[in-house]
């Protein structure tokens, strides 16, 4: 089963861990959408149609997978710009970082993510958790997502 109408916005900066997060979200059942940013600036842009993206629409659903730790604009900062702004504040965000810290985690939570998830040092357990995490986006329901220049959010 797939949510073929949910685009996946990856924002990573580890050509390592896109690749593997991609691969095995695609080998635990996810057929959707797949985008990939490099930093945070990229991905600010991309869901806020700005920059290189000024004239390129997003899907009328999608999530933000986001690493903390990006060049230029970090994951927190993304955060904070997203749910800060109405026309794209109900983007749903999951953490995807190395970053453990309870202070982290708490914040990440405060400024409004929906899932903070570690990932795991250990490749076995890092393929695991991304596993889980596809089978997880197989049953979620996002709401559309406010950015969208060919017409009204669907």
């Amino acid at each position: 089963m797939s949510i073929k109408a949910l685009t996946i916005v990856l924002a990573e900066d580890d050509d390592g861990h896109a690749n593997l997060i991609h691969r095995n979200l695609q080998r635990a059942g996810l057929v959707n959408g797949f985008i990939r940013v490099r930093d945070g600036q990229e991905a600010l842009d991309l869901i806020q149609g700005e920059g290189e993206y000024a004239s390129t629409g997003l899907p009328g659903k999608f999530l933000l997978l986001l690493d903390i730790n990006m060049p230029r604009v970090d994951g927190i900062e993304v955060l904070r710009q997203i749910k800060a702004n109405p026309k794209v504040n109900t983007t749903p965000v999951i953490m995807l970082t190395t970053t453990d810290d309870p202070r982290e985690v708490e914040r990440c939570y405060q400024l409004g993510c929906n899932v903070y998830i570690t990932k795991p040092v250990a490749y076995e357990e890092f393929v695991d958790a991304i596993r889980q995490l596809g089978l997880f986006l197989q049953v979620v329901e996002v709401p559309p997502n406010g950015r969208n220049p060919a017409g009204p959010p669907s």
